[in-house]
């Protein structure tokens, strides 16, 4: 497996702690920076990671900045990818399972570095459930983004 991660200032101090504990688990991973704690724009990482999912360089990306939220609405402005934002066990699992996110977006002033690791692991240990209703919905989502 590969993954893509990315994070700005916010989610910098976090970077590190999941890129070590990708790696015990044997995954490839990018850095798409940032590599320092001065303030820096979250949608060059965000697009950054996206572009490397599109291109299917990689398999996942992650991206963590304040909230996650920043990183989701950039990441989804490319096209082809499903960012969610996982704050909870829930999200993390239900953004794969349900809607076959490939970027997880993560946050540092939302939730803890434990609980941030342990949100990666339910996303990476979770299949999307390919069923009907599901499908038919990222279907909906991938035609019309085919419209525009």
């Amino acid at each position: 497996m590969r993954i893509a991660i990315g994070a700005d200032h916010a989610g910098f101090e976090y970077k590190d702690a999941v890129i070590q504990m990708l790696q015990q688990r044997k995954i490839d991973v990018t850095d798409f920076g940032t590599s320092n704690l001065l303030s820096t724009d979250y949608p060059i990482y965000a697009f950054r990671v996206a572009k490397a999912v599109q291109s299917k360089t990689v398999d996942y990306g992650i991206l963590i900045c304040g909230t996650g939220v920043g990183m989701s609405i950039a990441a989804n402005k490319v096209r082809g990818i499903r960012a969610g934002v996982a704050q909870s066990d829930f999200a993390a699992r239900a953004i794969k399972e349900h809607n076959d996110a490939n970027v997880i977006c993560l946050g540092s002033r939302t939730n803890s570095l434990e609980e941030v690791l342990s949100f990666i692991q339910i996303y990476l240990d979770t299949e999307f459930s390919g069923g009907e209703r599901h499908s038919k919905r990222i279907h909906m989502i991938s035609d019309y983004e085919e419209e525009q």
